[in-house]
């Protein structure tokens, strides 16, 4: 399975890598020689920013906790969260072409942020239907369908406010490699192949475009004892992959809770490891400590590329429930340089003619560097 998982990431990279070698590389001007002299020797604030660490995140969810192996049924992603940065666009440590990028997304996050940072994801999802034998559409279950993306997100934040934009760009259909990603896990494990691959989705490239806000509304004082916070979130997504409208609430309670915002699935926009406050610890995962949570996510639902079928093209669908919303619970514990999270999650009916609700269970493993 972790060979699968590391070659689908390879081929993110490697597509990412590509593109990047394909641009002119830029001459070196004055200013960029001056870029260079200050990050190699940052003046205190931005000295301050270095020492909080970049993290790396890796993402995994599959339903076999459930029983089951169908509807969401495996989900992987790796997200890489930057250290805090004074801005997008004029921070020195940032390579030019990166803050030149940035000038289009500057006005995304208006108004003043103590800390900012950046976050590169890659991950990959598939859907199929309950019945693994018929070769044929299954007219009143979901379609077969992967979806393998690269994301690039944008954190700001203050001591109780996150406001998170994220920008998806991937391919929807055979391009995904989902069919071959479930045939390789299944045969390394002796599991019967799913026979209609030959009905997902047409390839069809995929955006989304995310913007999520949360806020911490609570947080208790409690300063001996064990610790409590409530986190609310709400925002929205636009493309053609999905366009909804989401809100939610995420409640922890444990010892030395850690200084993010919240519980991060595989939800576009909710990599949990946010950019430090100013005058914060240097690290965000400082002491050994258990912390146990319960969230609640709803969505209104105007578009699911994965229920409602080629976005551009005949191919079959199913009619989707507009209303649709996960329970979650879970623990986390977390060390010196990492956090590892188990959370166990319980969606409702995604279209009308689903035979129960979904369950799955989702592993993060969060490492300081």
């Amino acid at each position: 399975m972790r060979t699968a998982h590391f070659s689908i990431f390879c081929r993110c990279a490697s597509a990412l890598a590509l593109a990047l070698s394909a641009l002119p590389a830029p001459a070196q001007s004055k200013d960029e020689t001056l870029m260079q002299q200050l990050c190699g020797n940052p003046t205190p604030d931005m000295a301050a920013l270095a020492e909080h660490p970049e993290i790396i995140n890796f993402y995994l969810e599959n339903d076999l906790v459930s029983g089951s192996d169908s509807d969401y049924t495996n989900g992987i992603k790796v997200s890489w969260v930057s250290a805090n940065l004074k801005d997008y666009i004029h921070d020195p440590c940032l390579p030019r072409w990166v803050r030149t990028l940035n000038r289009g997304f500057e006005s995304l996050h208006p108004g003043h942020y103590t800390s900012r940072n950046m976050v590169v994801t890659a991950g990959q999802a598939m859907y199929t239907p309950r019945n693994k034998q018929a070769s044929g559409v299954v007219a009143d279950d979901r379609p077969y369908a992967g979806w393998l993306y690269l994301g690039l997100g944008y954190n700001a934040r203050d001591a109780r406010q996150m406001d998170t934009v994220e920008v998806n760009l991937g391919m929807v259909g055979p391009a995904s490699l989902a069919e071959r990603s479930q045939d390789f896990i299944h045969s390394l494990h002796g599991i019967q192949r799913f026979n209609g691959w030959g009905n997902q989705l047409h390839n069809e490239l995929g955006l989304q475009v995310v913007a999520e806000r949360k806020n911490k509304i609570w947080i208790s004082e409690n300063k001996s004892g064990p610790q409590f916070d409530a986190i609310s979130h709400y925002g929205a997504s636009l493309g053609n992959v999905a366009t909804y409208a989401n809100a939610g609430l995420e409640l922890r309670m444990g010892s030395r809770l850690p200084n993010d915002f919240g519980t991060a699935p595989i939800r576009p926009a909710s990599d949990s490891n946010a950019p430090l406050a100013e005058g914060a610890a240097a690290r965000r995962l400082a002491s050994n400590a258990l912390h146990g949570f319960v969230a609640l996510d709803a969505r209104v639902v105007a578009w699911d590329i994965f229920l409602d079928g080629n976005t551009f093209g005949d191919s079959h669908h199913v009619a989707k429930k507009n209303l649709v919303g996960d329970l979650s619970a879970g623990l986390a514990w977390q060390w010196p340089g990492g956090k590892l999270t188990y959370a166990y999650y319980m969606r409702s009916k995604e279209f009308k003619t689903q035979s129960k609700e979904h369950r799955y269970g989702s592993l993060t493993l969060s490492l300081e560097y």
